[in-house]
C-alpha cells in the first residue's frame, strides 16, 4: 500500500471512530443502540448455502472461525476471535436479524469454475448482502459494526502484505457504499479481538485481548495471484 493510501486509511479510521463516538452518544464503546419492536415476517431461504455459511438452531450460540458467515433471526449470539482478519456484524433494529462475517482477505483472483470463499472479503460481504435482499430489507436500515484488521507479520520479516490494512479497507468501502448505519469500529494496531453480537438486542460487545495478536497464518494464500 502506497503511501497516499496509507494517509487515506489513517484519516478514514479516525473519521470511522468520530462517527462512532456521535452515532451512540457516549454510551460506552463496542454496544449497539437496543430497539424493542414486534418481529416481522421470518427470513426468506433464497441464499444459495455453501459449507462455510453456518446454520443455528433457535436459541443457539454460534462461533465463526476464519472464512465463516452466518446470517439469520433464530441465533441466539454470533462471536468470533480476530487477528488480521476482519469481522463485520449486522443488525436490523426491527426484525431483530442480523449476521456476521469473518474473512482472512480482501479479495482474489477467481477462476470461471471456483465456487464463491467465505475467507474472500468481496465475496463473503457480497453473500452478507444477498442475505439482505433475500429478507427483504434495504442495507439502510442495518446497524454495523467493523472490527479486526490487526497487523500480525513478524517484525523484521520484510513482509509488506499490508493484510490487516486491505481488510479493513475492504469492510470500509463495502459499509460506505451500500448506505450501512456505523454503529461501531476498531480496527488496525497490532492487538486480538474478540467479537460477540447478540440478535435479540443488537448489542456488540467488542473485547481487546492482552498483547499482540498472533502471527499471520495467511501465508499459503498471500502467494496466490490477485490477493
Amino acid at each position: 500500500m502506497s503511501t497516499p493510501e496509507r494517509t487515506t486509511l489513517v484519516e478514514r479510521m479516525a473519521q470511522a471512530r468520530a462517527r462512532t463516538a456521535a452515532a451512540r452518544g457516549g454510551h460506552g464503546h463496542g454496544h449497539g443502540h437496543a430497539q424493542r419492536a414486534p418481529v416481522a415476517k421470518p427470513v426468506a431461504a433464497a441464499v444459495q448455502q455453501s459449507y462455510w455459511q453456518l446454520p443455528a438452531q433457535p436459541g443457539e450460540d454460534v462461533f465463526l472461525m476464519p472464512g465463516q458467515l452466518h446470517f439469520g433471526d433464530k441465533a441466539a449470539t454470533i462471536k468470533t476471535l480476530l487477528g488480521s482478519c476482519v469481522a463485520l456484524t449486522l443488525w436490523h433494529p426491527t426484525r431483530r436479524l442480523g449476521g456476521m462475517c469473518h474473512y482472512l482477505l480482501p479479495s482474489r483472483t477467481r477462476a470461471g469454475d471456483e465456487g464463491v470463499d467465505g475467507r474472500y472479503g468481496e465475496e463473503a460481504l457480497d453473500v452478507l448482502l444477498q442475505h439482505i435482499r433475500a429478507s427483504g430489507c434495504s442495507p439502510k436500515e442495518f446497524h454495523a459494526h467493523l472490527y479486526g484488521g490487526a497487523d500480525t507479520m513478524p517484525e523484521g520479516s520484510g513482509l509488506k502484505f499490508n493484510v490487516g490494512e486491505r481488510n479493513i479497507e475492504q469492510g470500509w468501502t463495502f459499509v460506505d457504499r451500500h448506505g450501512f448505519q456505523l454503529q461501531g469500529v476498531d480496527v488496525g494496531e497490532d492487538v486480538p479481538r474478540t467479537v460477540t453480537l447478540r440478535l435479540a438486542s443488537g448489542e456488540v460487545d467488542m473485547k481487546r485481548g492482552a498483547g499482540k495478536a498472533p502471527q499471520s497464518q495467511l501465508l499459503p494464500m498471500l502467494g496466490r495471484k490477485g490477493n
